[in-house]
């Protein structure tokens, strides 16, 4: 299946339906619990910082911050500490989150910003890990490469992207989701888009060499559907922070 490059998905369009947008954000947060998006977050970021206690996370086009949050929960129940700072760079898409969820403002370990990731405000080496989740596939390569790089450049351990895998079932399987299981326009246009759009993991890890980053492991969705690569600066693949030998080709799980 060829990416599909001439049609612009309704979220990077105009974002004046709130109540539209917290119901695609709704949805996006439902296919993150239940369909493994937040699992395969989770196991890319144990790849980089099992041997740390405490992390600090910059979510980039964080959109309900509902990975960033529920990486926190798990995070306490194990003992562990984890800060995030998730930016969008759209206002309208950080208050239909706050709408949707107004906890979210009291979140101790939590700060939400409008911010765009290519154009990053924080200084080198400012966070531990620099994560996106669903975000590369709205760019083109050029684009995606530039957003890589900035994430390289704040991260310290490394960077983690978890994105759609450009299949045919997986399109299929984004059609029924927006056809059958949600009424939100947004997401029933949105949702087979993104997998016409998506990167093959294969292209994806190009594009983070091409940012100057090393693919070090890659985990996939139950049904191959969708993956999460954990990556680390070239300079850092002869020995991870723990002590471990890093694979520079990285390990693919089934």
């Amino acid at each position: 299946m060829e990416r599909r490059i001439d049609a612009v998905e309704l979220l990077d369009g105009p974002l004046d339906d709130q109540a539209g947008l917290v119901g695609n954000l709704r949805d996006l947060g439902r296919i993150n619990r239940r369909l493994g998006g937040i699992g395969l977050t989770a196991a890319a970021i144990e790849a980089l910082a099992a041997h740390r206690d405490d992390v600090t996370l910059l979510d980039v086009g964080t959109g309900a911050a509902d990975i960033p949050l529920a990486l926190i929960a798990r995070a306490r129940a194990r003992g562990r500490r984890l800060h995030a700072v998730g930016i969008d760079s759209r206002p309208e898409v950080l208050a239909a989150a706050i709408r949707l969820d107004p906890t979210i403002t009291i979140e101790r370990e939590l700060e939400l910003h409008v911010g765009d990731g290519r154009a990053l405000t924080y200084p080198d080496r400012s966070f531990d890990i620099a994560h996106a989740s669903l975000v590369l596939h709205h760019l083109d390569p050029a684009g995606a490469i530039a957003l890589l790089a900035e994430m390289r450049r704040v991260a310290r351990l490394g960077v983690v992207i978890n994105d759609l895998e450009r299949t045919r079932l997986g399109w299929i399987g984004a059609w029924l989701i927006g056809h059958l299981l949600t009424g939100n326009r947004l997401t029933r246009h949105d949702a087979p888009l993104s997998v016409r759009r998506a990167y093959r993991a294969t292209e994806m890890a190009s594009m983070l060499r091409a940012a100057g980053l090393v693919p070090v492991r890659t985990v996939r969705g139950a049904f191959g559907q969708r993956y999460a690569i954990a990556a680390v600066g070239r300079s850092a693949t002869a020995d991870e922070p723990g002590g471990r030998q890093l694979d520079p080709h990285g390990a693919v799980d089934p």
